[in-house]
């Protein structure tokens, strides 16, 4: 089982996340549960389709952090 890093940021009324690893792998949802669940489902339906066309899975980056910035 691979885990891949996604990103969840504010998108007005609602939250959006992204995949590092994978581009254009995006979906939406009104809660962090939620929008969890939905990138969960489109990674998922992204691997199939890289899959069936034959491509390599690539392994999760797992790149993580934050910046400190004194303002």
């Amino acid at each position: 089982m691979r885990e891949y890093t996604i990103v969840i940021e504010e998108a007005g009324p609602h939250l959006s996340a992204r995949d590092l690893d994978f581009d254009g792998c995006t979906t939406t949802g009104r809660t962090v549960e939620e929008v969890v669940k939905n990138m969960r489902e489109a990674i998922e339906s992204h691997l199939e389709l890289m899959i069936e066309a034959g491509e390599a899975i690539p392994e999760p980056l797992d790149l993580v952090g934050t910046a400190k910035i004194a303002v």
